[in-house]
């Protein structure tokens, strides 16, 4: 039994598994993936408090969303969701987040896709779409600065398309029957959509038995790596372009400073994932020289 004057604690969030393409059959649940803060809500007998994905208190940052959650027909709760800065068209915006957390924290949302616990019960064995009604329940008509993630139960092919026409990071999708359970569970999968972009090689970086690496800034900043899968015919060119003694460029993480660095005028087409700070899973297509 919980001691009456125990507060309701932090629970660690269910991460998804990052997949290649979304689930098709009918028994998952499909969900935009937005792109702000993982945040969870707890309201018990001594008021709602918000903390971030590693469990620290952010109650401050978000104290409009901590004061609304106090107005929600419940006396205790464990909501988890996703802390957006929205667009007018309802759109997150994470590069306004942290300048909204500081100046505008009512400027902010927080949108909720679970609930955990609901006066006095833990709801982490139900089905998740038995939790989502019970969060719709709560949360209605979520229109505020509380929202809630709408979703669609099968059809993860043309929802996918759907999100990367709309230019949107990506989708979660989530077994309609699964029970949350804390930590990487497959139970839950999200799919990130692709872009095509043009960035400036600054070297090459090639180690015994891996594939080169293409060392990538944007603007003059470094901005990652990314796989050279090019033509035989395009490698050799690249390494006409190696300067031999120059050093790196200034700026660069430290742990990348041993590369071949290249004449500077080389543009790279590179496919990498969408709605990330730095590249990841990426490859150059093509490169040009000026």
């Amino acid at each position: 039994m919980r001691n009456a004057d125990e507060r309701l604690r932090f629970i660690k969030p269910l991460e998804p598994v990052q997949v290649e393409t979304p689930p098709v059959s009918d028994d998952w649940l499909h969900e935009i993936k937005l792109d702000g803060f993982r945040t969870q809500v707890i309201l018990d007998w001594a008021g709602a408090r918000a903390f971030s994905r590693n469990g620290h208190d952010w109650s401050k940052r978000y104290w409009p969303i901590v004061a609304a959650a106090e107005k929600l027909p419940a006396k205790s709760f464990i909501l988890d969701g996703e802390m957006i800065a929205p667009e007018p068209d309802g759109r997150p915006n994470f590069h306004r987040m942290h300048s909204r957390m500081t100046w505008n924290a009512e400027q902010l949302a927080f949108v909720a896709f679970d609930i955990l616990h609901l006066d006095g019960q833990d709801l982490r064995p139900l089905p998740a779409i038995e939790r989502k009604a019970k969060l719709w329940d709560l949360v209605k008509p979520a229109k505020g600065i509380i929202q809630y993630s709408e979703h669609v139960e099968g059809g993860g092919t043309a929802f996918f398309e759907a999100v990367e026409k709309m230019g949107l990071e990506g989708m979660v999708s989530k077994r309609r029957e699964s029970p949350y359970k804390s930590g990487k569970i497959d139970a839950w999968v999200k799919t990130k959509c692709w872009e095509l972009g043009e960035f400036e090689l600054l070297g090459i970086r090639r180690e015994p038995g891996k594939a080169p690496q293409g060392i990538m800034a944007r603007g003059g900043k470094y901005a990652g790596s990314a796989t050279v899968a090019l033509t035989m015919e395009m490698r050799e060119r690249l390494w006409l372009r190696v300067r031999k003694g120059r050093s790196p460029p200034p700026g660069l993480p430290k742990a990348i400073s041993k590369a071949e660095w290249l004449e500077p005028g080389i543009t790279a087409r590179v496919r990498y994932l969408r709605g990330e700070p730095k590249l990841r899973h990426a490859t150059v297509e093509d490169v040009r020289e000026e």
